[in-house]
């Protein structure tokens, strides 16, 4: 038999409003300021400029000391879109991987920052540049090999050559090697295969980012490293006799090489989808004082249409009083009125923004202190999303949407907020390591390493253990990924 049951259950839904500030959340200063420039084209009652009330305000937006706050209270009024299930909104939520439990650069991550677009390659490298602590005089090298860099993205221009251009008009004295050693800095930047002397070289710089245990990747460096002539000359037989390697290894590691960029400045000058950096927060250090301040394209004067909203007060008189054209008057006023709705609700949106923009980034100033007061990545300690919404009484979500796509500019350069989130390493003292400390340890200990007998990932493991540092061989083989080292092997030099 069929039977017929009522239930009742309650289910909280995103409002139109709600929706809109998730949205305006989770997007850059860049794509803001396009955000609202679309606004004011579709929303006559929308314009730009602060009202006069708002003028006489010491509004929060123009400076905020971190050490001037010991609470979150100044926020609540702003808090009327927290504990809602953001579920409904996006099935698929980006808070997975680093945000959680993982590192803060994870393999997509590194192959992609997902943070604003600049308008030139030149002054994306420039950025990326600051990312490197280099004293004044290594700078100034760095800046002189970003602008040899040509539109295709290569350096053609010998070092020797650069070391006269130094000499010439910075009256900076160096020699090639140290140019090369600033060359393999900027050669690390992306997109990957800038700044390489030919396109073996480019070729092998985007190689050495993939995954050296994959076989085709391996097959395809010692293709392009040992036999790129053959390689150009499309003699594949000869390369399959000298590498002895079967039809389907060849044919996968060709498929790699091909589906490398050979242009890799090319993506700077028309591909919308490049990646670079512009800081959405700065960070200053005033005697001790951290200040957090608002990229300006944050937080834009906003105000309603004074002119708009006496309209609508006039035609709601007209209506009021009674006229022939009673229903065109009125449905005047029902789109007047839904204009400047939609005008308030914007600017309450863009508002909610800015202080939930500012609440986390004091959350994680507070948090990373030590690191923003001296600049030294060994004294970032371990830090998960959770950490800071716990901080700032809001939802994982929130915290992701404003860690994703935003960077802040310190003292020492611009850093991607991904760059602060890193799991903990337990350590014999009881005590949890930052992964970005452990792999700066790994990385010293490959760097100094015998050339001709290099550690392998369960040596190096041991290694780690010994300095007290609880980690797995799985765990080390990631890290060493993440570095963009490769494997024992192929670091083996005879």
């Amino acid at each position: 038999m069929q039977k017929l049951s009522l239930n009742q259950s309650l289910q909280q839904r995103l409002s139109p409003q709600q929706i809109q500030f998730i949205k305006l959340l989770q997007i850059p200063s860049a794509e803001l300021e396009q955000r609202i420039e679309e606004e004011l084209e579709i929303n006559p009652a929308l314009e730009e400029g602060m009202d006069m009330d708002e003028r006489v305000k010491d509004e929060y937006e123009d400076d905020y000391n971190v050490d001037d706050h010991d609470d979150y209270s100044e926020y609540s009024e702003y808090d009327t879109y927290e504990g809602l299930d953001v579920k409904q909104y996006l099935d698929q939520d980006d808070y997975a991987g680093y945000k959680m439990q993982g590192d803060g650069w994870g393999d997509d991550d590194r192959d992609a920052m997902p943070v604003v677009a600049t308008s030139t390659l030149a002054e994306s490298l420039v950025q990326q540049l600051g990312f490197l602590r280099l004293d004044s005089r290594q700078e100034a090298i760095g800046m002189q090999l970003i602008g040899s860099i040509e539109e295709d993205g290569y350096i053609r221009r010998a070092l020797r050559s650069i070391c006269n251009d130094l000499a010439f008009t910075q009256n900076i004295y160096t020699s090639e090697e140290e140019v090369a050693n600033l060359l393999k800095k900027v050669q690390t930047f992306e997109p990957a295969g800038i700044g390489a002397r030919d396109l073996r070289e480019c070729l092998l710089l985007q190689l050495d980012r993939k995954n050296h245990d994959d076989i085709a990747v391996e097959t395809a460096i010692r293709i392009i490293d040992a036999h790129f002539d053959e390689f150009t000359k499309k003699h594949y037989e000869k390369i399959q006799r000298r590498l002895d390697i079967d039809d389907e290894t060849l044919k996968q590691a060709i498929k790699v090489i091909t589906r490398l960029n050979p242009k890799p400045g090319s993506i700077g000058s028309g591909d919308s989808a490049a990646a670079y950096l512009m800081a959405d927060f700065i960070v200053t250090n005033n005697n001790g004082k951290l200040d957090v301040i608002l990229n300006s394209k944050n937080a834009p004067e906003l105000r309603v249409s004074r002119s708009f909203a006496e309209m609508l007060d006039a035609y709601d008189k007209t209506d009021k009083n009674g006229s022939a054209q009673h229903k065109s008057i009125k449905e005047t006023v029902t789109f007047v009125k839904q204009k400047l709705d939609a005008a308030k609700w914007f600017i309450d949106a863009i508002k909610q923004r800015q202080q939930t923009l500012l609440k986390t980034m004091k959350a994680i100033v507070e948090f990373q202190r030590e690191f923003f007061l001296e600049g030294d990545e060994t004294k970032l300690k371990p830090m998960i999303l959770k950490d800071i919404a716990n901080r700032i009484d809001m939802d994982i979500s929130t915290v992701s949407r404003v860690a994703n796509s935003k960077s802040v500019q310190a003292d020492f350069g611009i850093y991607p907020l991904k760059y602060f989130f890193s799991e903990g390493i337990a350590t014999d003292s009881g005590e949890d390591a930052s992964s970005r400390e452990v792999k700066n340890i790994l990385k010293e200990l490959i760097e100094n390493e015998p050339k001709n007998s290099p550690l392998s990932d369960d040596k190096l493991e041991k290694l780690l253990n010994k300095r007290g540092y609880n980690i797995a061989r799985r765990t080390v083989a990631k890290y060493r990924e993440q570095l963009n080292i490769p494997v024992a092997r192929l670091r083996k030099q005879l």
